[in-house]
């Protein structure tokens, strides 16, 4: 069941993936389209794990897609383990951290932190 969480005046959708089948991002866009959201978060055990080998292609898809339809995502969990094993998968996290679209953050207290820096939905920039 998705969530939807007030962090510091953003709307921030807690996504849940069907469980009887891989996520497809074109689902969490689905998803995401009545709520009205800033941002969505997923949790990290959610993703397909051909999202962490980035040679697969979906995780350029998901970030595409999202971009595509005006989704920030937030990613939420530890991917220590997939940067430990992939350079390019650690330089793709990174790269994303530096932008506005695409977060990988360790919790939600994270997400909150860095939202709380920036204006809320709706306010001047």
């Amino acid at each position: 069941m998705n969530t939807l969480h007030d962090m510091h005046g953003h709307r921030v959708l807690e996504w849940q993936a069907d469980g009887n089948r891989a996520p497809r991002v074109l689902d969490l866009i689905g998803d995401t389209s009545g709520y009205d959201v800033d941002w969505v978060m997923i949790s990290v055990s959610a993703l397909p794990q051909d999202f962490f080998q980035l040679k697969t292609g979906v995780a350029g898809e998901w970030a595409q897609k999202c971009v595509n339809y005006g989704v920030k995502l937030a990613i939420i969990g530890d991917v220590s383990e997939p940067a430990s094993r992939s350079t390019a998968f650690a330089d793709f996290a990174r790269e994303a951290n530096r932008g506005e679209q695409l977060w990988f953050l360790a919790d939600k207290p994270a997400l909150a932190e860095r939202l709380a820096r920036r204006p809320a939905a709706g306010t001047a920039h």
